[in-house]
């Protein structure tokens, strides 16, 4: 990660392999597949290793694959992942946003997080967040850190099972793509 954050607890996990990528190998966005969901499970495991997110459970990542995007190399491997997760009408979360270590720097977050966007804005939803430790790259991208309160109480069910409940370190991020007339 090239941005100074601050990680999370330390988890116990198996280490985790990543299939080696090409610096440079084009590439392309699409919506995850079934066959998809080991690799989603390993980049989002790699990184909940190094204490930068939140582990998900494989069967979760079934349960909500319709919610994913992937960006794919053309030799099959996935280089990243981030799910658009709806909780309300006006509302949605960016979530398990995770890009394989090889491939950091190259804008790959950016286009993601820029997917699910484009995703909400076609399904009518006005607003997106992300809990994050890496407010910076949010920020950059026009979001803007926000008091936990802000959200409707639905948005704090999965806190409940967390971990690091009782010390988290996550930082509520809020984007408006589009204004509605109250």
């Amino acid at each position: 990660m090239s941005e100074r954050v601050k990680p999370l607890l330390k988890l116990e996990l198996k280490p985790v392999e990543l299939p080696k990528v090409r610096k440079g190998a084009p590439w392309r966005v699409r919506k995850a597949k079934v066959g998809d969901v080991d690799q989603i499970h390993d980049l989002i495991k790699y990184w909940a290793r190094e204490s930068f997110m939140l582990v998900r459970p494989k069967g979760q990542l079934y349960e909500n694959l319709r919610d994913f995007h992937v960006i794919e190399d053309e030799d099959g491997v996935l280089l990243g992942s981030v799910a658009l997760h709806i909780l309300w009408a006006d509302l949605a979360e960016i979530r398990s946003l995770a890009v394989h270590p090889d491939r950091q720097g190259e804008g790959l977050g950016r286009v993601l997080v820029e997917a699910a966007e484009a995703e909400a804005r076609a399904l009518g939803i006005p607003k997106v967040f992300a809990f994050t430790i890496q407010e910076e790259f949010f920020t950059r991208l026009g979001y803007r850190i926000t008091e936990p309160e802000a959200f409707p109480r639905k948005v704090w069910f999965e806190c409940r099972d967390c971990p690091f409940q009782d010390n988290c370190p996550e930082v509520p991020v809020l984007k408006v793509l589009e204004e509605r007339d109250a």
